[in-house]
C-alpha cells in the first residue's frame, strides 16, 4: 500500500495530458526544472554565506565614520527606541 505501479502512474499521465493537453506539457516540465535549480542554486548559496560569516569576523568600524546611535528602550517597549539625531520634518512648518 502506498506504492505506485505502473498502472497507476500511466493513469496520472493521461489524466495530466487530457487536463493541460500535450503542448504546455513540456513548457511545465521545463519551468519546473528551472524553479529547481533557482531552488538548489539559492540553496547552496546560502550554506556558502553561513560559512563564510562564521569564518570572517566582522570588520572593525571604521574611526572617522559616524556610525548611527539608538537609544534603547526597556525590554519589550519597542516604541520609544528611536534614533539619537531624528530629521526635521520641514513639510509641516506653520
Amino acid at each position: 500500500m502506498g506504492r505506485l505501479g505502473p498502472t497507476e502512474i500511466i493513469l496520472i499521465l493521461v489524466i495530466l495530458v487530457l487536463l493541460f493537453g500535450a503542448k504546455k506539457l513540456p513548457d511545465m516540465a521545463r519551468s519546473l526544472g528551472k524553479s529547481a535549480r533557482i531552488l538548489k542554486s539559492e540553496a547552496k548559496a546560502m550554506k556558502s554565506d553561513g560559512k563564510k560569516d562564521e569564518a570572517a569576523p566582522a570588520d572593525p568600524p571604521q574611526p572617522g565614520a559616524a556610525q548611527p546611535k539608538t537609544i534603547q528602550a526597556a525590554p519589550g517597549d519597542v516604541t520609544s527606541s528611536r534614533p539619537v539625531t531624528e530629521p526635521t520634518d520641514t513639510t509641516t512648518q506653520r
